[in-house]
């Protein structure tokens, strides 16, 4: 089995500097880094790009939500979709060199994004979490439920912390996201170590 993936969101609420410098820390432990970033310019997220850049973070593993006029100009790995973005079949045909992720909320629309060339997708909330007050998580059996139907990678999100990431392992999901649990830790380094950690038990 390829080695599980460690997406690390920013939170749209720290600087994009402070993030690009925890990023050049913790890379070599880490799959993917998502720009989520909704008030962001283009101009703000080209500008994280050359900080990335300049901290020695691929660009390959940079992926960009919903601007895909940023990621494609900045040549970064990938694009993550939403239900307000472009179709992911578009963004396939007119930018064939982006790696396309799609955030889905039920195995429907999971398949559906599948058929049209997502490369991989989004799945959660999986366990309660304070980005999302009062709203009933979903949990790991849709999870596996939802693994078991679409043969492309699924990553999880949503209240994963390190106690818990064996209970995503267990439903062959391809990874995790994961925002506060290492951007916000007091050592974002370690931290991402003991995810990667547990990640490849």
């Amino acid at each position: 089995m390829c080695a599980r993936e460690l997406h690390v969101i920013s939170n749209g609420q720290s600087e994009l500097e402070r993030f690009a410098r925890i990023a050049s820390r913790i890379h070599p432990y880490v799959t993917a880094f998502h720009l989520r970033e909704k008030s962001s310019t283009a101009k703000e997220l080209w500008l994280a790009m050359l900080s990335f850049k300049a901290g020695g973070v691929p660009l390959s593993k940079v992926i960009i939500n919903d601007r895909v006029d940023v990621a494609w100009a900045a040549g970064v790995g990938g694009i993550q979709l939403s239900h307000h973005s472009l179709d992911v079949e578009v963004i396939r045909r007119v930018f064939p060199g982006l790696r396309v992720g799609r955030s889905v909320h039920n195995v429907q629309e999971a398949d559906e994004m599948y058929k049209q060339g997502a490369d991989y997708l989004v799945y959660g909330h999986i366990f309660p979490t304070n980005s999302k007050p009062g709203q009933q998580p979903r949990g790991t059996k849709s999870l596996e439920e939802l693994v078991k139907k679409v043969p492309i990678p699924v990553i999880a999100i949503g209240g994963i912390i390190l106690e818990n990431v064996h209970q995503i392992v267990a439903t062959g999901a391809a990874g995790i996201a994961i925002l506060s649990g290492i951007t916000e830790s007091d050592n974002p380094l370690k931290s991402a170590r003991e995810y990667r950690r547990v990640l490849d038990r």
